[in-house]
């Protein structure tokens, strides 16, 4: 059973895992902010218990085991986000610190039971996909609100960054998962968009914003 670094590391690996599922280990030391070295050293590790396929000066990958681990602990992070939302009363934006201490518990049954109360949710507060019990998760391919054009109407369904500071951007703005925007203009410039929605009739969102908002028709 990994340890509680060796789980924030395999989780790390599978967020930022591109296309082909590598993962550079500057990346992943940046992204955890810690020196190249150490970032090695782990990786050494984790590829002796067959979770990381780890050779020098080479892109790193999950192994099917490794990217099986890093699921089920990306699901107990995400089912106890939508517990503290949807059965707590938390904000969406005040849930990720504790779902990060709370994804280090190693009782399955606990969270089965949490899966249970819930009511099985495909998906968490912010839109990401809840891995089942098997690791396996379903992906939708939403498109970014920076992709849309003027007429168009969606629906907000997901957010690519759930950063306290970002959520509470979108709380200040009445911008919520469901929310229904109508594209009213695009600046040619800057990218910005304006959108309108709710009791909202002209609302302007920066190129930087609409491209962390993903949209479904």
């Amino acid at each position: 059973m990994p340890s509680l670094t060796e789980e924030n590391y395999l989780k790390a690996l599978l967020s930022l895992s591109n296309e082909k599922g590598e993962v550079s280990i500057n990346e992943l030391s940046k992204h955890l902010s810690i020196k190249m070295p150490t970032a090695n050293s782990m990786m050494k590790k984790l590829a002796d218990k067959k979770l990381v396929l780890y050779i020098s000066y080479k892109p790193l990958r999950l192994t099917e085991k490794g990217k099986k681990e890093a699921a089920l602990i990306l699901r107990k992070h995400r089912l106890t986000e939508m517990f503290l939302v949807d059965k707590m009363g938390f904000g969406w934006e005040e849930v990720h610190a504790i779902a990060e201490q709370v994804e280090h518990i190693h009782s399955l049954v606990f969270f089965e039971k949490m899966d249970e109360l819930l009511g099985f949710p495909k998906f968490d507060p912010h839109g990401s996909p809840i891995p089942d019990k098997n690791g396996k998760m379903e992906w939708i391919a939403y498109e970014s609100l920076c992709h849309c054009k003027v007429g168009d109407s969606v629906k907000l369904a997901a957010v690519m960054q759930s950063s306290d500071d970002f959520l509470r951007f979108l709380n200040n703005r009445e911008l919520s998962l469901g929310t229904r925007l109508k594209i009213k203009a695009i600046e040619d410039f800057d990218g910005s968009i304006t959108i309108s929605y709710g009791k909202r009739t002209s609302e302007v969102l920066s190129a930087v914003v609409c491209e962390k908002l993903l949209v479904s028709r």
